[in-house]
């Protein structure tokens, strides 16, 4: 066993911050950040929770500072650091974008060439404009990116997008997409065998429940004379489990579905015979 605790970092803040401590509570590691406690111990799961900033991250796994953390994929490619990437987790999703004001002749990324893009990812901005052979200058800004231009601080800006609802009020147009991001689990390349094993039984269980999520279990009895037409009803994992009932002529059917499956299910299950139907949520899904 490890000397010391697990140590994982999770964002302090930000729209990443409360679906990773959602994610963790489904996973069974509760705890409650309380804003102002940067380190929480957790002995009952031999763990301990870091709070930092999310664009710190991958540079602490990077440097074995922490044994695991979620940050978003741009941050990790904005850090320029060596990590495994473990698991997408689903949320944080958002784009880079390039864009420009609206009355600008810029329509696409050559048209950057020689002029100024405000960002706070230059380093992720100019690899993907030298991949066009464009060479432009990137005019870092951590806030209100989309001000540079009617500042007249820069001619374009990349930014991240999630509606593009931001750009469209402050007059730009997006040109192009830099790259799609989302949150993910990292951790250190190369971990020691018995830090590697725990990481690895962190990231299972946190897979499960990102897999059990838009899942239903599914629970009905139907007569013998009316299974075929009721399994032929049923998508799922495989393939439905059929049960005998201690009641002659009867079985129980058992499924995992999906849940978006189930308003169009259940009426069609009730005229094929079944009947003490339930549909229960499920907490972990291991396919």
């Amino acid at each position: 066993m490890s000397s010391r605790p697990l140590r994982i970092a999770l964002p302090s803040k930000g729209r990443m911050a409360e679906p990773a401590y959602r994610l963790f509570r489904e996973a069974g590691i509760a705890f409650e950040p309380d804003g102002r406690r940067l380190r929480l111990p957790l002995p009952e799961h031999d763990l301990e929770i870091l709070f930092a900033r999310a664009d710190d991250i991958p540079v602490w796994v990077e440097d074995r500072a922490v044994d695991c953390g979620i940050a978003g994929a741009n941050q990790v490619i904005e850090a320029g650091v060596v990590v495994q990437t473990r698991l997408a987790l689903g949320f944080g999703r958002c784009r880079l974008a390039l864009a420009a004001p609206a009355e600008s002749a810029i329509r696409e990324a050559r048209d950057l060439a020689g002029l100024r893009v405000a960002t706070s990812y230059p380093r992720t901005v100019t690899a993907h404009l030298a991949g066009y052979g464009v060479a432009a200058t990137c005019i870092p800004i951590s806030g209100s990116v989309e001000l540079a231009p009617a500042l007249d601080a820069a001619e374009a800006i990349a930014d991240l997008v999630s509606s593009g609802d931001t750009l469209r009020q402050n007059g730009l147009v997006e040109v192009e997409t830099v790259l799609v991001s989302e949150a993910v689990l990292l951790s250190p390349v190369a971990l020691d065998s018995a830090t590697e094993e725990r990481v690895a039984e962190l990231e299972l269980v946190l897979a499960s429940v990102l897999a059990a999520r838009p899942k239903r279990y599914l629970m009905l009895n139907v007569h013998d004379d009316q299974l075929p037409g009721t399994l032929a009803l049923l998508p799922g994992i495989d393939a439905p489990t059929v049960l005998e009932l201690a009641r002659p002529g009867m079985h129980a059917v058992h499924a995992v579905v999906d849940a978006s499956d189930i308003v169009r299910l259940l009426a069609p299950l009730k005229q094929a015979g079944a009947t003490g139907i339930l549909v229960l949520p499920i907490e972990h899904l291991i396919p």
